[in-house]
């Protein structure tokens, strides 16, 4: 919904459509966000389930800060007891489990996988995550990844990693910050650190921009997918801490 005060917006998981849509192509696409639907009270209740495949530092440390807002997180991993530390710490509203069940269980998906790892996340789980908001925060690093990775910054890693993550609503976030400085800098007092994200669904963008927000900082939206470049590792906005007017100003935004 959209909320009355500051017109901040404010989705929750009925604001999301269980049925199935189907695109020009054919495509089921489910479940989808149901478009206009943004009350302007306090009707809808405050809580998402988000699923997050890749549950270490910048996985763990973001979804630890959407339990403390509310949100039911379930952090996954091939190896769901090793994350008994983080659930413990992240809260009751956390558990563990394998990225198959992170998958189906989020409402919203966060990717936060070695970038080498996001084109069998893609295989692994397209059916589950088809139609799905997803985040990607993963970087791409030729050093450790690979060929594949000097192609993603070449061509842009928000269009790279919407081809690896087909048919899903994609948002490029949170792959600008540090994990130590989620830790650190969440909610601090005055100007928020400022988090860029971009995508090409609006309301995808709208999701997740709250979501920056419940997780303390303040979102800076650059745009469509193709311009995740400007804020790629390597750039003159990456793990600075800027907050969102420095950034608005760096990238050049109104």
């Amino acid at each position: 919904m959209r909320s009355a005060e500051n017109g901040k917006f404010r989705l929750t998981r009925r604001d999301f459509v269980r049925g199935a849509a189907t695109t020009a192509g054919g495509l089921a696409l489910a479940p989808l966000f149901l478009s206009g639907r943004f009350p302007a009270s306090g009707a809808f209740p405050q809580t998402l389930r988000i699923g997050i495949i890749g549950s270490g530092r910048i996985g763990g440390a973001v979804g630890t800060q959407w339990a403390r807002a509310g949100h039911e997180i379930l952090f996954s991993s091939r190896h769901p007891e090793a994350l008994a530390e983080l659930v413990e710490g992240a809260g009751p509203s956390t558990r563990a489990g394998l990225p198959a069940e992170a998958a189906a269980f989020g409402e919203i998906v966060l990717v936060a996988v070695p970038y080498a790892a996001l084109p069998q996340v893609g295989q692994d789980h397209a059916p589950a995550m088809r139609g799905k908001i997803v985040i990607d925060c993963g970087n791409p690093y030729p050093d450790r990844d690979g060929p594949m990775a000097a192609e993603a910054l070449a061509m842009g890693t928000g269009v790279a990693s919407a081809q690896y993550l087909a048919d899903v609503r994609l948002v490029r976030a949170f792959n600008a910050i540090n994990y130590r400085s989620v830790e650190s800098e969440a909610h601090r007092a005055g100007e928020k650190v400022g988090i860029p994200l971009a995508g090409d669904d609006d309301e995808a963008i709208r999701a997740v921009s709250q979501l920056v927000t419940d997780a303390g900082f303040d979102p800076v939206v650059v745009g469509p997918l193709s311009r995740a470049r400007e804020f790629d590792q390597g750039s003159a906005v990456y793990v600075t801490d800027m907050t969102a007017a420095q950034l608005r100003e760096e990238l050049g935004l109104a």
